[in-house]
């Protein structure tokens, strides 16, 4: 069921007076530096607004402008990034600055064609820097306009992308040739504050005079919920120690978490213990056999489409593995504070501290730091994230 085409002119007018009065004050909404603008419009997609400000302003700290981000190495780029989730993000933001620098003289071009082409430009991000930087008329379509279209037109069904193409139809005849990312910004913070996922506040909506599920009392119906299965995972690693240094490795450049350090490990295979995955794992991975091994911490950590239960194991090892300056490093637990980890073994890094006595005249030390000194202000607690 689709009812009503575009509202009345003062559909937009009533929804600008409103953001005006209502929006957020928000970091990125204080700039009118093109950089900082799409900086921030990559970092909120699949994020929440909370958990991007403080690794916005780091960001900018880190990288204040697209020089300084294309010559940064990836290992410094996706450091900065950890915890956020959907690393590739930061992937494809180093290589864009690259290629603005080279071609485009470290500017973004105003056409939509050749913004589209950059790496990590898809059709929101294009249309979010054109309307927000340059002033142009495109509408940007995220989770949260999508919700207030199909709600305004009371669309049936889910939020999917076949319904994108109506949807952008719909936008391109109410968005104003005036101040287009205005209308943007108000149509993705009406979504977020008001006509929300569950519960939308509608007595307190702008535009619920122009809303037809609102008119009809179906607003908490569309759109329809999408089901998602979850996979749940039981992963086992090895915390490896040798004169002070700990062994990690690179993940793959491409793939999920790709070009992240973690310890040596994997996933736990039907009907086995956790040493016996653990002692399997390290085997094919390194070489090597273990010794002897104990618990050290267990860490729980979601994501959009697996639940993940990690089991960490502090180990010896009765040979040692071959290392891979590439790939597989001997790192001090200081130098680990500089690579990127998944937000579930960064736990296990936090964590590391407890004296380890094996016997047989053989004794490490987990040297402790506090969290703030290992990751200062990132994210060092589970939480739930966006990583594909």
């Amino acid at each position: 069921m689709i009812e009503s085409s575009a509202p009345s002119p003062g559909f937009t007018k009533d929804l600008l007076r409103w953001y005006g009065r209502h929006h957020r004050n928000l970091p990125w909404r204080e700039t009118s530096d093109p950089y900082a603008i799409w900086v921030s419009e990559i970092m909120l997609q699949q994020t929440t607004v909370q958990t991007v400000i403080p690794y916005y302003e780091r960001w900018l700290a880190l990288f204040p402008d697209l020089g300084s981000l294309a010559q940064s190495p990836l290992k410094k780029v996706l450091k900065a990034w950890q915890g956020l989730g959907y690393y590739a993000r930061a992937r494809n933001m180093r290589q864009a600055a690259q290629v603005l620098i080279k071609r485009y003289d470290g500017r973004f071009p105003s056409r939509y064609e050749e913004l589209r082409k950059l790496p990590g430009f898809g059709p929101y991000t294009t249309a979010a820097v054109l309307s927000l930087v340059f002033g142009l008329p495109y509408p940007v379509l995220d989770a949260n306009v999508r919700r207030v279209v199909m709600r305004l037109a009371r669309m049936s069904g889910g939020p999917n992308t076949k319904k994108d193409k109506l949807l952008m139809e719909r936008l391109l005849g109410w968005i104003p040739r005036k101040k287009p990312g205005l209308f943007n910004q108000a149509m993705m913070e009406l979504g977020a504050l008001v006509c929300r996922p569950h519960g939308p506040l509608c007595l307190l909506c702008p535009v619920s005079s122009f809303c037809r599920a609102y008119e009809a009392g179906e607003q908490e119906v569309i759109p329809s919920p999408k089901k998602r299965s979850v996979t749940n995972i039981e992963a086992v690693v090895g915390i490896i120690c040798k004169d002070g240094k700990y062994l990690i490795q690179k993940r793959p450049s491409s793939g999920l978490l790709a070009d992240l350090w973690e310890f040596p490990g994997g996933k736990r295979d039907p009907g086995e213990t956790l040493k016996e995955a653990l002692r399997r794992e390290l085997r094919e991975e390194l070489g090597v056999e273990v010794a002897a091994a104990r618990p050290l911490i267990t860490v729980r950590h979601a994501y959009t489409r697996f639940r993940v239960k990690l089991h960490a194991y502090e180990c010896r090892l009765k040979s040692d593995p071959k290392t891979d300056p590439k790939r597989r490093r001997w790192v001090s637990l200081r130098a680990i504070r500089r690579y990127p980890f998944p937000s579930g073994s960064a736990r296990i890094v936090d964590k590391l501290g407890t004296p380890i006595n094996w016997g047989h005249n053989t004794n490490f030390r987990i040297s402790r730091i506090s969290p703030g000194n290992y990751v200062k202000n990132l994210n060092s607690e589970t939480r739930i994230v966006s990583l594909f």
